[in-house]
């Protein structure tokens, strides 16, 4: 009995990447319009993957070039910007010739690629490290040092030492591994886009848990960043405990 247009359309719908191309044979040469067009979108899916495999090599550029060490540990950080919470670092050593795919600066990334992208990273990588600064620490020595203190926690998380770090533009001060800083390094070096996701999908879930303490500010939708309802809220009700004091001057009237 010949196969509806429904069946062939979800069989090549419900194809793994390495199924399609026997598809294609098997259906390339029927006539019927639905059966067609799907042959076409399962060829478009393949050619959008197999971009995303040249763009994964293309990501590694540093991670060749700087193949003779061991272990490379991209190094970012997230939430120097908001009026709340705190700056989390991520530190992330991949396996050489690293295979996952998808990875980029997390700001290109919906919430759920990054979600997923999340649980990828630290299933499959050598090691991660994060680390914080807290608001009361930012306020005390401002943002850029506590920055700076982020990414040492979380290089000293690590549960494997590297020897190289590869940082998205900055040089950490105080750290005695060698650094190689790049800009915008978080699309550009797969180490340190992974570290990005890392840091930015743990800050998320954690101004998510402080919606749950402080809801009158939106931090599960704003994440502490000066949104209109962040701003107009904390104009109504004045800061909580999580704002960042030394931010905050012209929204809360803090000296």
């Amino acid at each position: 009995m010949r196969e509806s247009t429904k069946e062939i359309t979800g069989k090549i719908q419900a194809a793994t990447i390495e199924e399609l191309p026997v598809l294609f044979l098997q259906y390339e040469q029927d006539e019927r319009t639905g059966v067609r067009e799907a042959v076409e979108r399962g060829r478009k899916r393949l050619l959008a993957y197999e971009r995303e495999i040249e763009r994964s090599k293309a990501l590694q550029k540093y991670e060749r070039e700087y193949a003779a060490y061991q272990h490379i540990c991209g190094i970012d950080e997230v939430g120097r910007g908001p009026l709340a919470g705190p700056v989390v670092a991520g530190a992330v050593i991949l396996p050489k010739n690293c295979g996952i795919l998808y990875i980029n600066d997390s700001k290109k990334l919906s919430e759920k690629k990054r979600e997923e992208l999340y649980d990828i990273i630290m299933e499959q990588a050598v090691a991660v490290g994060i680390g914080y600064s807290t608001p009361e620490r930012i306020d005390e020595i401002n943002i850029l040092q506590a920055t700076y203190e982020a990414m040492r926690e979380a290089i000293s998380k690590l549960a494997v030492v590297p020897d190289l770090l590869l940082n998205d533009a900055v040089t950490i001060p105080q750290v005695s591994t060698k650094q190689v800083p790049i800009i915008k390094g978080d699309a550009k070096s797969i180490s340190i886009g992974a570290a990005s996701i890392v840091a930015k999908v743990t800050r998320d879930r954690l101004m998510v848990q402080y919606d749950e303490v402080y809801p009158e500010y939106g931090f599960a939708s704003n994440k502490g960043y000066g949104a209109q309802a962040h701003v107009e809220a904390l104009k109504k009700y004045g800061p909580c405990p999580i704002h960042r004091k030394s931010f905050i001057t012209h929204f809360a009237g803090e000296s």
